[in-house]
């Protein structure tokens, strides 16, 4: 049983990049609707978060250019890679979002993909605002001071 928790956490699929290009407003945490050979490969750590977002279809919610690679053993009943996937939240935070999206001009974007203690893929999203090319400058060298300042302070 323990063992199985460590494998769990051991799971941290990351997007760099999302941190990079966007200024994170809120973020939520959704389950997702995958088949079975996408929560294998997803344990094999074998899942790309770049360039994905997420996008409403009707009153649902759903996660694109997610790719989860096929799973190596799988037969016909394979998935396709690069799929929609609905994602599970709850009403209050689905209105919540969606309203955001509409009238503010945010987009949804995905931050990181775990295995829960449970066992359960979820999926790390937040509400982001894209940022300029300044803003991102300004961010650049706030991180260089920092790491400067780090050194100094070990010696």
């Amino acid at each position: 049983m323990a063992k199985e928790k460590k494998m769990a956490n051991a799971i941290n699929i990351k997007n760099k990049k999302a941190w990079h290009d966007y200024e994170i407003i809120e973020k939520f945490v959704a389950g997702m609707q995958l088949k079975g050979t996408e929560i294998k490969s997803i344990r094999l750590g074998k899942a790309s978060l770049v360039d994905s977002y997420c996008a409403f279809n009707g009153t649902e919610l759903f996660v694109k250019n997610l790719q989860i690679a096929e799973y190596n053993w799988g037969t016909h009943y394979n998935h396709i890679p690069g799929r929609e996937r609905k994602l599970l939240l709850n009403k209050k935070e689905l209105k919540k979002l969606s309203k955001n999206v509409k009238e503010r001009g945010y987009t949804i974007i995905t931050l990181r993909l775990f295995i829960s203690d449970n066992g359960y893929a979820k999926l790390e999203i937040a509400l982001a605002r894209g940022k300029k090319e300044y803003d991102k400058r300004e961010d650049l060298k706030k991180k260089d001071t920092q790491r400067q300042l780090e050194r100094l302070r070990k010696y």
